[in-house]
Order: C-alpha cells, then sequence, then structure tokens
C-alpha cells in the first residue's frame, strides 16, 4: 500500500487536509492538519526502533479546544504570523494575540512528495479583503509538512510580493508546538548559558544556569539565540527538535496557575504537554521586495 494524502472536508463540516503514511511496514505513522490556521492537530508515530509498538500521539490538543474554525486551536502546531504574543506595534493593533495566519483558512497548493520514504503537501495563504483590512502589507506565506516513519517536518516561508523598489515590512513568525508529554517530569536541554525573557516575572532578561529546564511550575520563556538542536525528554518518552530559520526558542507551559484560567484548556490538561517553540520571538525579521525568509522545524519521536 503506497503512502498518501487524503484530502476531506467531513470533519465538523471544515475543510480539512489529512495524510495518511501506508507504507513503510504498515508502521502506522499519520499527520492530520486544519487547512483552518494550517494547524496540524495529529501526528502519530511508532517510536525509532520499536515499530512493532503501536504509533503514540505525539501533540497534544485539549479536549476543548475548538475544531470548527470559530477561533484558534488549543494545541497541536499553530502557526504564528506576523507577531509573537499580543500585538506592540500599530500596524498591528486591529489583531488579536499571535495575528492572524492561526485563525484564517488556508488552501491546498500541492503534494510534493508521495513515496513510500513519506509524504509531504503544501498549503498555502495569501491576503484576502478580510486580511487586508487588518494586515496591508505585500506578502504571501506557504506551509509545507512532511510525514516519515518517525518525523515531523513543517517549514514555513514568508514572501514579501512587492516589486523592484516597493514596500519592505517587518514580522515575526513562529510554530507553537504542543508536545504530548508528561510535564512533571519534562525536561528541555541543551539551554545552559543562553539569555532568557522571563515573561512570567515581567519580561525581565537572566540567564539560563540549569542542565535541564523544567515545566514545573508556570513557565513562560523566550531563549534567545539559542542553538536550533532541543533534547525534549520525559519519564517514559521524548522527542528531539531541531530548527532552522528560528533564532529563538520559547518553552511554556501555563500549570495550573494560569492554565485553569485559559477557556478552551481541559481540566489538568497543563500536566500533558510542554510548548517548545521555535520561532523569531525576541526579534523582528525585515523582508525586502521580492525577498522571501524560511524557518523549519524537524520533530524526532524516540
Amino acid at each position: 500500500m503506497s503512502a498518501r494524502w487524503v484530502p476531506t472536508e467531513r470533519l465538523f463540516g471544515m475543510k480539512i487536509i489529512s495524510a495518511v503514511l501506508c507504507a513503510l511496514d504498515d508502521k502506522g505513522a499519520s499527520v492530520t492538519a486544519l487547512l483552518y490556521g494550517a494547524t496540524v492537530i495529529s501526528w502519530k508515530s511508532p517510536s525509532e526502533g520499536r515499530d512493532d509498538a503501536p504509533p503514540k500521539e505525539r501533540l497534544f490538543v485539549s479536549s476543548k479546544a475548538a475544531l470548527d474554525g470559530s477561533k484558534p486551536v488549543r494545541g497541536g502546531i499553530p502557526v504564528v504570523f506576523p507577531f509573537f504574543g499580543p500585538a506592540t506595534r500599530p500596524e498591528h493593533s486591529k489583531m488579536g494575540q499571535h495575528g492572524f495566519a492561526r485563525s484564517s483558512q488556508w488552501h491546498y497548493v500541492a503534494t510534493v512528495l508521495d513515496s513510500d520514504a513519506g509524504v509531504s503537501v503544501q498549503l498555502g495563504l495569501k491576503p484576502t479583503p478580510e486580511i487586508d483590512a487588518l494586515y496591508a502589507f505585500p506578502w504571501a506565506l506557504t506551509y509545507t509538512i512532511t510525514l516519515a516513519a518517525h518525523q515531523l517536518t513543517t517549514d514555513i516561508a514568508v514572501k514579501n510580493t512587492s516589486a523592484t523598489g516597493g514596500a519592505s515590512f517587518d514580522f515575526q513568525a513562529l510554530l507553537h508546538t504542543y508536545i504530548a508529554a508528561h510535564a512533571a517530569s519534562v525536561s528541555v536541554s541543551p539551554l545552559t548559558g543562553l539569555t532568557y525573557i522571563d515573561k512570567v516575572a515581567g519580561g525581565g532578561e537572566r540567564t539560563e544556569s540549569r542542565e535541564l529546564v523544567d515545566v514545573r511550575s508556570f513557565t513562560d520563556s523566550v531563549y534567545k539565540g539559542a542553538g536550533g538542536r532541543y533534547s525534549v525528554r520525559w519519564e517514559g518518552g521524548g522527542v528531539d527538535v531541531r530548527a532552522n530559520g528560528f533564532g529563538d526558542v520559547v518553552v511554556w507551559n501555563p500549570n495550573k496557575e494560569a492554565g485553569s484560567k485559559i477557556g478552551d484548556m481541559e481540566d489538568g490538561g497543563w500536566d500533558k504537554f510542554v510548548c517548545v517553540e521555535p520561532g523569531t520571538a525576541s526579534y523582528w525579521v525585515t523582508l525586502g521586495a521580492g525577498e522571501e525568509w524560511k524557518g523549519q522545524q524537524v520533530i524526532s519521536a524516540l
């Protein structure tokens, strides 16, 4: 049975594009992404070297998450653009938290790989009259999702579509990845020695002294100039994350302190994940006319 992407429009009445890897000795790896927000809402994979075991869900999605296109999905891998966090610039003042990419309807562009080695699909987002009313810059986004037996790769490209001599614009981009993990025992490394913005403590900068960063209390930290390779381990599991093009990584978990105040977070959901989010969260990328920027995340199941 060959690998394939299967588009459907039958989930909660929404357009959805799903990909099922049916080859590789029936190992069962699969990924599902909504066209709404281009949000990956499921990635199942066997552990590397344990193909005899059933595939595991590697991402956390709250049981209270909206999957009907009414609001951004709480969990999975939401796409953040054109800014991270709440709006801080006048040109973003009409938008909510994290911008519009995670709450816009994307479109299917092409299947770029379909083989026994893996499958890859490309989604796109361009200005619409509704988005133009919020963000009047010449941009286009392309998002490529690639599934292999033990690996999920997500690539985002931002293009300034102005003709030569046209306007430039600044942006931030981030992949808000919710890794399904035992939060009480999870650790993220190597982050030792990095400067980070501690958003829980009001945004001051600190130097990370821990070899293993945990989320046993409310954590919202933006690590600047991160190395692009992160080991995420917990009791009974782990993943490796590799990032290219993203200079920062955010480690976030609301814990009960803040998680109980999030309306679409299931009770105790904060105990089931850690967010490790490659992004340009502490700085802005300036894109000139005709230029393109790319960022990539590769998650490997262990």
